[in-house]
């Protein structure tokens, strides 16, 4: 007798879709947009110009816009540099007033990556990554920084 060629109808143990529950995260589409971490790559003079973050960061800050935000090297101590933020009502966010001397402590140059988390409290941790795509550490030789005011542009210190 001729045997007939076994099917598989989707039941039972194997591998296939459709075996019930799923263990998948859900489709990208369904979940929340959280933006805590972008970057900026600087192509005009970062001492010139503002600097525009990304749409979909400013569009997860929509409602709440900080007139400032703090920006701290993540590894130059506590230092917080107070910089003025600039909504232009179609969407974009600026850096403006205070990035310069940030750019100037922390050597930013045109062609530099900038990355960017975003801690909350109007709180972003900055790493910067120069013309090679490699990340640049700064230390500061001032243990107390707490008394500093944006307008001592004390750079960090980049180990050569």
């Amino acid at each position: 007798m001729a045997s007939t060629p076994r099917t598989r109808t989707g039941r039972g143990r194997g591998r296939g879709r459709g075996s019930g529950s799923s263990s998948l995260p859900p489709p990208p589409s369904t979940l929340p947009l959280i933006i805590e971490e972008f970057f900026i790559v600087v192509y005009e003079d970062p001492l010139v110009k503002k600097v525009q973050l990304p749409k979909k960061f400013a569009d997860y800050l929509d409602g709440k816009e900080p007139a400032k935000v703090y920006l701290r090297a993540a590894d130059c101590g506590p230092r917080l540099w107070t910089v003025e933020v600039l909504f232009d009502g179609q969407g974009r966010m600026y850096l403006d007033k205070g990035w310069e001397k940030f750019a100037i402590a922390h050597g930013v140059d045109f062609g530099w990556f900038v990355h960017f988390k975003y801690e909350g409290d109007d709180v972003l941790i900055v790493k910067v990554f120069d013309g090679t795509m490699c990340r640049r550490y700064y230390y500061s030789d001032d243990e107390d920084t707490d008394g500093e005011s944006d307008d001592d542009v004390k750079p960090c210190i980049h180990p050569l």
